[in-house]
């Protein structure tokens, strides 16, 4: 499949589903706590997406995923699918929303912290959204993939951290995946040239141990083979003429 260059009215639509898909987790935010259960935080937002935002939550029944949103807690790398299990203090949670809305799609997560959560965990998320952020601010035209993958895995490897080999970020358009695939591991100077009016995912997996994942038995988990910590934080991109705008960007941020 190529790479599909947005045209102006395609892109004020991913603009919109951007701005939805960050909203639920503006929205989200405050019921993320000890004591509930992540079923409850599936049902918050697909209530949202589907009665406040008149929109689809893309992630349900996408091949199979029973749920609306993708709940990810502690060693579980992505994918993890809401149920019953219930927030304790010192957990970390990624919670993963995809907004379908007039047929385009907005894709953003974000790492959540539970209660009193120790300092290592911490550090790990915020080495996990630097990653992300250091990764944005290479895209723009003429920039490769390799480079984007090079920035993001030479600083988590300063940190002492790894990065997932295994999942990647996307191209993301009316389709939930097109091309390019975003390596967030890679080297200078290499993969797919950046185009105005491309638009992606940048979304690094960042591992305390090694680099290593498993996928469960419902064939959607993905954990830490060695059950370390993960963390990840994710935004859907616009390359402009002259650099990025990050389609999916909170207000607090």
């Amino acid at each position: 499949m190529a790479v599909i260059i947005k045209s102006p009215d395609e892109i004020t639509l991913m603009r919109r589903a951007g701005r939805l898909a960050a909203d639920v987790l503006n929205m989200i935010s405050p019921y993320v706590q000890a004591g509930v259960s992540t079923d409850e935080l599936n049902r918050l937002c697909h209530d949202y997406i589907v009665h406040q935002q008149q929109a689809i939550p893309a992630p349900l029944d996408y091949h199979g995923f029973p749920k609306s949103i993708c709940t990810s807690i502690n060693h579980v790398v992505c994918h993890g699918i809401p149920g019953d299990q219930i927030l304790k203090d010192g957990d970390i949670i990624n919670i993963d929303v995809t907004v379908i809305k007039d047929g385009f799609h907005g894709d953003t997560s974000k790492m959540f912290l539970i209660g009193e959560v120790s300092e290592a965990a911490c550090h790990l998320v915020d080495v996990a959204r630097e990653c992300l952020f250091l990764g944005i601010e290479c895209v723009k035209p003429g920039t490769r993939v390799g480079d984007i993958g090079h920035v993001i895995q030479k600083y988590a490897e300063q940190q002492g951290y790894s990065v997932v080999r295994d999942y990647c970020g996307h191209g993301i358009g009316r389709l939930f995946h097109e091309e390019p695939q975003i390596l967030h591991v890679g080297s200078p100077g290499t993969g797919e040239i950046l185009q105005a009016g491309m638009t992606f995912t940048i979304e690094p997996m960042i591992n305390m141990g090694k680099y290593h994942t498993r996928l469960l038995a419902d064939k959607w988990t993905v954990v830490t083979r060695d059950r370390s910590l993960s963390a990840q934080w994710e935004h859907t991109l616009l390359v402009t003429e002259d650099g990025v705008e990050i389609l999916t960007l909170r207000d607090e941020e």
